[in-house]
């Protein structure tokens, strides 16, 4: 048995708001739309690198106020790449982790939606 990734569908209500934030700040690319015509929500998958999230317009997909914790490599430099964009909304900072040597950094979209970006410090990754 092997598990191979987990892609969490995120509640979205506005698709221009969505679209500033997740693709404009955040530097996601859309991979693909779908609706069952165009009278219908949205359900939509974005990507940057190896991460994957879904927003959905659907009622009873995802939950507004839900957390998200996204592991990564390389938060310094994302959080200058964010800072650099100047988000009227948004200008998140690095922390302390819970783990020793760990940093996190926080981000709210538009809906409610937490994203918490953290980097576990390379002592803590070894087996």
């Amino acid at each position: 048995m092997d598990f191979h990734t987990v892609i969490p569908i995120l509640r979205i209500f506005d698709i221009a708001k969505a679209d500033e934030f997740y693709l404009d700040y955040l530097g996601f690319k859309i991979d693909w739309d779908h609706r069952f015509d165009n009278n219908t929500p949205l359900y939509r998958q974005i990507s940057r690198g190896n991460l994957i999230l879904h927003l959905s317009e659907h009622h009873g997909d995802g939950s507004p106020g839900v957390h998200v914790r996204i592991m990564m490599s390389g938060i310094a430099e994302y959080h200058r790449e964010l800072s650099a964009k100047d988000y009227r909304y948004m200008r998140p900072g690095i922390e302390e982790g819970p783990a020793k040597g760990s940093q996190e950094m926080g981000v709210i979209d538009p809906f409610g939606t937490r994203i918490t970006f953290c980097q576990e410090n390379e002592e803590n990754t070894e087996t």
